[in-house]
């Protein structure tokens, strides 16, 4: 019994990591959003709306961590691809450091990110193996 607290804890503590990472995203999203270049340049409401997308599908999970995991598996990939786009595209918008620093930001959220799902996985794998006991 123990063991399924010890892996509820350490999920929580893994959605709470994915949350603050996903803080980042959304103050980025701000950013761009209220960027004078956001007029200029309608290509970043793409990356706004893949933050906006990943944040508002996870967000409604925060107190199911195994659902949680769950919506992340499937957003993460997308979300890793908008923000690559998004890199490609930066050097054509703006030279000003606010831009480059966003690029590493959502570089960073998506690293987090990746990171607390695998951890995640890991999580769920030893607590099924402590369920099943040790192998013959």
């Amino acid at each position: 019994m123990a063991e399924i607290s010890d892996s509820s804890d350490e999920l929580t503590k893994l959605v709470n990591r994915c949350q603050q990472a996903m803080a980042h995203a959304w103050v980025v999203r701000a950013f761009l959003r209220h960027s004078d270049e956001a007029e200029d340049f309608p290509e970043l409401t793409y990356i706004s709306r893949s933050i906006f997308d990943v944040s508002r599908a996870l967000e409604t999970r925060v107190n199911d961590p195994i659902g949680y995991f769950k919506m992340l598996r499937k957003k993460v990939g997308k979300f890793r691809a908008a923000v690559e786009e998004f890199a490609k595209q930066v050097p054509d918008i703006s030279s000003h450091t606010n831009f480059a620093q966003s690029v590493i930001s959502l570089r960073g959220s998506v690293t987090m990110l990746e990171e607390s799902l695998n951890q995640a996985r890991e999580v769920a794998i030893q607590a099924e193996a402590s369920k099943t006991g040790p192998a013959n």
